[in-house]
């Protein structure tokens, strides 16, 4: 027997904007639904998790019907009845949790379902940003991979734990075990060669140490126990890399897909930029090359950016960016710009939301990887780092280079980069001006003369 449900007192001032709305609270066990009180009765109901009651659920909003739905986004709890009610040509509002914390009263399921429908209701609920399906279904390859590599990497780790206890010093004379030389030499090992001389030979001619040390370092015991645990390490290390090949050929084949039909070929893609970058996580195939044909722009080209990130980047916001109005409301959603709490006039805090925001933590790496360049991010980032530190410089550095990329990427325009010195004139030429404005004001006149 459902329990009774008293409707909450409708405030008449508000303007219902949403008519046809109804409220999800979605949990793991039931969902609690609520649609407007004259459309059923009861007016709140619960419904299973299960397949067939999700279907149910739809059904029901139908027959009520209603033409869109708000849930809170908890978990991934709310995806299979999000993409049914999607199914049904519903609109459907996935809520940040913030808008909906503060709910008055004692706090149930029934008085939360209530709540989202009556804001839903009066308009009051901004359904979070979520990009197109065939962008959806890329990003969960793009997850899935980063996911196998955080995997991988524990198991890196623990090639290292089990040869140090051997004491072969193999990470003292290799900067990574996992490269060239180092897989080798392992591989090595557990095929049964144990004399340092001859697994020196296998050095590779650009590894920085001699042969003299890497034999030194691959003296030690070699004990059954821990040949044993490095074995197992390769062989899930070497699954895992298996799993993430599989993953690049999934995302070769969806980037491939989505490559528009154009009327002129663009113009050869000019890769000297950055010809020299390698990393071992990066993807197989010619990820630069192949968003470069589905995106029309070479997003790459901007400074602190490559194949994997941008390809993070635009498996979470998509090819398409007019759902942010401006470069600011982008920034704002990737929470890499301040936000400001005003009170009478003044402001109360001034701070960098914390989020989860996958493409707002790649701009972060490349604000890092700028750090040094001789390039006007580089020296943006050196100016920051000075003035208010190196935390706060990399967001900032965070900030300047998604307003390049959504620069590139709204108005299909290459990338254009300045050099540190002419980033350094062009921030002289503004101190020198706001100096002569502020003269001015002061009723005094700035003469420059030659240092």
């Amino acid at each position: 027997m459902l329990p009774s449900v008293t409707p909450p007192n409708e405030t008449e001032s508000l303007i219902s904007v949403n008519p046809d709305a109804a409220g999800l609270d979605i949990g793991h066990d039931e969902i609690w639904a609520c649609v407007p009180a004259e459309r059923a009765t009861p007016a709140v109901r619960p419904f299973a998790t299960y397949t067939p009651d999700l279907n149910a659920l739809a059904d029901w909003l139908v027959a009520c019907d209603i033409k869109t739905v708000a849930l809170e986004s908890t978990g991934v709890y709310w995806i299979p009845i999000y993409e049914i009610l999607e199914a049904r040509g519903m609109q459907v509002y996935v809520v940040n949790a913030r808008h909906l914390k503060h709910v008055p009263g004692r706090k149930s399921d029934i008085q939360d379902c209530q709540w989202i429908q009556r804001l839903h209701t009066y308009g009051l609920l901004t359904a979070s940003f979520r990009p197109v399906a065939d962008i959806c279904a890329i990003r969960s390859y793009v997850r899935q991979r980063a996911m196998l590599i955080e995997y991988r990497a524990a198991h890196i780790q623990h090639m290292q734990k089990a040869l140090q206890q051997m004491n072969l010093q193999l990470t003292q004379v290799l900067s990574d075990i996992t490269g060239k030389t180092g897989l080798a030499i392992i591989r090595a090992i557990l095929a049964g060669e144990h004399d340092p001389r001859q697994l020196a030979t296998l050095r590779d001619e650009r590894c920085a140490k001699t042969e003299a040390e890497i034999v030194k370092a691959l003296t030690g015991h070699y004990r059954a126990e821990h040949l044993f645990a490095l074995q197992q390490a390769v062989a899930l290390y070497d699954m895992y890399t298996t799993q993430i090949q599989e993953c690049d050929t999934e995302l070769e084949r969806l980037w491939t897909a989505l490559q528009p039909p154009r009327d002129q070929d663009l113009p050869p893609l000019d890769t000297r930029d950055k010809r020299n970058t390698h990393s071992k996580n990066a993807p197989t195939y010619d990820a630069r090359t192949l968003l470069y044909e589905v995106v029309g722009v070479d997003l790459v080209a901007i400074s602190g950016l490559n194949a994997s990130t941008v390809q993070t980047i635009l498996s979470d916001t998509g090819l398409d960016l007019s759902a942010f109005p401006s470069e600011k409301h982008f920034c704002s959603w990737l929470s890499v710009a301040p936000r400001n709490d005003i009170s009478g006039g003044k402001v109360l805090r001034s701070r960098t939301l914390k989020s989860g925001n996958r493409a707002g933590q790649a701009f972060r790496l490349a604000a890092q990887a700028v750090s040094r360049k001789q390039d006007e991010f580089g020296a943006y980032y050196r100016r920051q780092r000075a003035r208010l530190g190196p935390e706060q410089a990399i967001v900032a550095t965070a900030h300047k280079i998604a307003r390049a990329y959504y620069h590139v990427l709204k108005h299909r325009t290459p990338f254009r980069s300045l050099s540190a010195d002419a980033y350094e004139q062009q921030v002289r030429q503004r101190e020198v001006a706001h100096l002569k404005k502020k003269a001015a004001k002061l009723g005094f006149t700035i003469v420059e003369t030659p240092a």
